[in-house]
């Protein structure tokens, strides 16, 4: 490989990041619409660490901005040791660009309001886009996705159950600012979002499973362990009209590290036969990760 093309292949993934950091931010900005212009004006929350957010917000007098920042330093700290460097960084950016966001938008124009019903679906299909265009970019905006993860390998329950759960004494700490029905309400809108960010980012919840066949089989196991912390196995396969014989590797990840796997996968072998599969819950074995940095 000489140094031009070496030097193309850099320039090459370094705007492919940046692109990725911008489609992050962008995802941050609507997720701040959504809330500012349709679901706080209206007395309803969000979810996760944003909902805390902003009943610390109502009861306190504080900048949303501010708390949304500082309440999710822990989790971005969970997210780079659990999950990854790249993933934090792009995490920062979102948490940082939607702190940013609902500080400018705070006195916007609400495009909705005394309908629940409509608040619910607007608020909630709004700030599901921006969560989810986030999530396929390889960033979140809220912390307790990556708490739910991490939980996920140290109890009996998937990732999506987590999450309910958690987001279930969110709702609880929402009732005392917005009431009962406020609560409801916020839940409705999270339900909602959940779909949508689903639909964007393919897969809110549990893990996948890959399956790759590729000219360096060796490599592309190395890269995913030191990269990501995941192993991976290999099976031995024979092609069935030209009988060459293969490594097929096999590896179980998070949502939150898909972006990351293809991105690996990209940079080691385009041409690498890929298929992946939702797995509803992973127990046992050895489905855990080394950390990284």
């Amino acid at each position: 490989m000489n140094a031009n093309t070496s030097t193309k292949q850099k320039r090459t993934i370094i705007f492919k990041k940046v692109l990725r950091a911008l489609a992050v931010a962008i995802g941050a900005f609507i997720t701040a619409y959504g809330l500012e212009s349709v679901l706080i004006p209206n007395n309803v929350s969000d979810g996760g660490v944003t909902g805390l957010s902003i009943v610390g917000s109502q009861l306190f007098g504080l900048p949303l901005g501010v708390l949304i920042a500082i309440l999710n330093i822990p989790f971005v700290f969970l997210g780079y040791k659990q999950i990854g460097k790249s993933f934090a960084i792009y995490s920062v950016i979102g948490i940082a660009t939607l702190a940013f966001g609902t500080s400018i938008m705070h006195h916007i124009p609400i495009i909705v309001q005394g309908d629940t019903l409509l608040v619910t679906v607007v608020g909630g299909i709004i700030i599901g886009f921006g969560m989810g265009l986030a999530l396929r970019n390889g960033g979140a905006l809220d912390g307790i996705d990556m708490l739910a993860v991490l939980l996920s390998r140290k109890l009996p329950f998937g990732t999506s159950d987590l999450i309910l759960f958690l987001n279930m004494f969110v709702f609880i700490v929402v009732s005392t600012v917005f009431g009962l029905q406020g609560a409801f309400l916020s839940g409705i809108a999270y339900f909602i979002a959940s779909k949508v960010i689903h639909i964007v980012e393919e897969g809110l919840s549990g893990s996948k499973t890959y399956k790759i066949i590729t000219s360096h089989p060796d490599l592309m196991v190395e890269t995913i362990r030191d990269r990501l912390g995941r192993s991976a196995t290999y099976n031995l396969v024979e092609g069935g009209y030209t009988n060459e014989k293969f490594k097929e590797i096999t590896c179980i990840i998070n949502r939150l590290e898909d972006s990351k796997m293809k991105e690996i996968i990209n940079e080691i072998d385009k041409h690498a036969f890929i298929a992946v599969y939702d797995v509803a819950e992973v127990k046992g074995g050895s489905f855990k990760k080394k950390d990284i940095h």
